[in-house]
């Protein structure tokens, strides 16, 4: 109970968010929604609190022992993967561009066949921890778990920054308080799940926060198809008919100008999210590869129905909010302004849209949802990031397999704390930037740097350790590089008046140069290491057909030289 009294305490943040209500925005406090939003943060305390003596050795710790069963998995991949970017910034995205917002919906259903049929299986049957576990499985240890190490930390402080800013403003909306504050309460949040209850309690958030996300989803989109007696011809109708944009919101073109960065987008949706640590870990936390595809089949299915969900808030909020002289919301500056007069792809259109439908109660239970929603996401993703610090660069390339497990823990628990606070300090930095954007660039780089060298090394015999580092190392400089010199970075944080990369996605340029370069680099590698990797793909096959035996879990079948 102790531990329970202090991490409220910890978290007190958010009673300072909600005694700063009473100051708040848009005509007073809002105490259903305050309400709704202890009760989340009290419940998921809870579950942490239960789980902290669960998380004690590695296994416990990183895939709470191997023990989750499929449908459980399945919800909790599919929580940890339908994020603020889903839940807030496609609506956002299909609100301010209509048709073409649609694209981020359908490019991250696109990668679930992938995970589905050619990742899940396998690399529950390579690997025991994390992804590098298997990438690493016939090829020298230290090189390519450092690489994937790094491109994980990159993609998982990309897409950390993107849930903080959902968080942020969520917080911002309701309790009135500064966006710094606000992302630094959901921070500690997410430090305290991960430190205290490790993957056991990162699951049950993740399990919980699904049902309540596709629940209130399901709510919201269903209010709002009641608005226009489910006829969607009304519905669309109604959103060109007040659109600045007009009927051109319906077709495509309202955001990319041209088919470059559409095409950059597609295959960062499609081929990222097979590249993303958070989601991969998750198939080690049931008992065998039978477990990961049901877990796998379980998530697409929850994931396909929010895609065809979250369309309808994103067209709904156009004739329901633009109508309503009445309504407000939070500009950048912080000032209140008519959304009639403000149509940018505002982070908060579903929480208005709330408000708009069905008062406080409907607010604070979506509110409610969205913030469970990042909390859930934002614990997954530290972790992943955390396990890679802890168990591949120093578990397995530091320490060579020889540390003790309580010693990895404890460095996992340092980890999370380094990269919790890396990630608000960049959250606040990024405050402005829309959330499914955000996430777009993270799936980039786990489209140029992870997915490469995971696909190559399962898949392809001819892979060897040269080749891997040199295409993974390729893909993660030149996605993040072309990321700076894009406008999101070189203009919108430098002050630059023009770019010196033209487009916002860099995966149609920095994936293909990491497939070149692992070719490459491995065709030409005539090393008698070089050999020995392309030999061990045979006994690779047959342990991904068969499973890992214990004994061998984490253990390159090369050894490293």
């Amino acid at each position: 109970m102790r531990l329970l009294l202090s991490a409220l305490l910890t978290a007190s943040p958010v009673s300072a968010m909600a005694q700063a209500g009473l100051a708040g925005a848009a005509g007073g406090t809002d105490w259903i929604a305050i309400g709704m939003f202890v009760a989340i943060v009290v419940a998921t305390l809870l579950i942490t609190y239960r789980s902290a003596g669960r998380a004690k050795s590695k296994a416990e710790f990183y895939t709470a022992g191997h023990a989750i069963t499929p449908i459980q998995n399945g919800l909790a991949i599919a929580g940890d993967f339908l994020s603020a970017a889903a839940f807030l910034g496609i609506a956002a995205l299909v609100y301010s561009n209509g048709f073409d917002g649609l694209l981020y919906g359908i490019g991250f259903l696109t990668g679930w066949p992938i995970v589905l049929f050619l990742m899940s299986e396998r690399m529950r049957n390579l690997g025991s921890y994390t992804f590098a576990d298997a990438a690493s499985f016939r090829l020298e240890r230290t090189p390519v778990r450092m690489i994937a190490a790094i491109g994980s930390l990159v993609v998982v402080l990309f897409y950390l920054i993107a849930q903080l800013i959902g968080a942020g403003k969520v917080v911002e909306l309701l309790f009135g308080v500064k966006y710094l504050f606000a992302v630094t309460g959901v921070g500690v949040l997410m430090i305290l799940y991960v430190t205290v209850g490790g993957m056991q309690a990162t699951t049950w958030v993740q399990i919980t926060k699904a049902a309540l996300l596709l629940s209130g989803g399901t709510l919201l989109a269903f209010a709002v198809l009641w608005h226009f007696d489910f006829q969607f011809d009304e519905l669309f109708a109604a959103a060109s008919k007040i659109h600045p944009k007009g009927a051109a919101i319906l077709a495509p073109g309202g955001l990319f100008a041209e088919p470059v960065s559409a095409i950059s987008l597609g295959l960062a949706l499609v081929f990222g999210t097979a590249g993303l640590p958070h989601i991969l870990m998750r198939f080690f936390t049931v008992k065998d590869a039978a477990a990961a595809r049901k877990s796998v089949f379980y998530a697409t299915t929850c994931v396909a129905y929010f895609c065809l969900v979250i369309p309808i808030l994103g067209f709904g909020a156009v004739p329901i909010l633009m109508s309503d002289p009445s309504y407000f919301r939070v500009n950048a500056a912080g000032h209140f302004d008519k959304i009639a007069d403000v149509i940018g792809g505002s982070n908060m259109v579903s929480i208005h849209l709330a408000h708009a439908i069905g008062g406080p109660v409907l607010l604070g239970f979506i509110s409610a949802v969205a913030f469970a929603t990042i909390l859930a996401v934002v614990a997954g993703l530290t972790l992943a990031g955390a396990s890679a610090v802890s168990h591949d660069i120093y578990g397995q390339v530091i320490a060579r397999g020889r540390a003790s497990e309580l010693r990895e823990v404890r460095i996992s628990k340092i980890a999370a704390l380094v990269i919790g606070v890396v990630a608000v300090l960049l959250a606040y930095a990024f405050e402005n930037q829309n959330v499914a954007f955000m996430a777009g660039l993270a799936l980039s780089v786990a489209a140029s740097c992870n997915f490469p060298i995971l696909v190559t090394a399962i898949f392809w015999r001819g892979t060897t350790t040269r080749g891997a580092v040199a295409g993974g190392l390729a893909g993660l400089l030149a996605s993040v590089l072309l990321v700076v010199l894009s406008k999101t970075v070189w203009v919108a944080m430098f002050n630059f008046k023009t770019p010196l990369f033209g487009y916002d996605n860099p995966a149609l340029f920095s994936m293909p140069l990491a497939f070149l370069f692992i070719w490459m680099f491995s065709v030409t590698d005539r090393s008698e290491r070089g050999v020995r990797e392309r030999k061990a793909f045979n006994r690779q096959f047959v342990q991904s057909e068969i499973g890992m035996p214990p004994e061998v879990e984490g253990v390159s079948v090369i050894p490293s030289s």
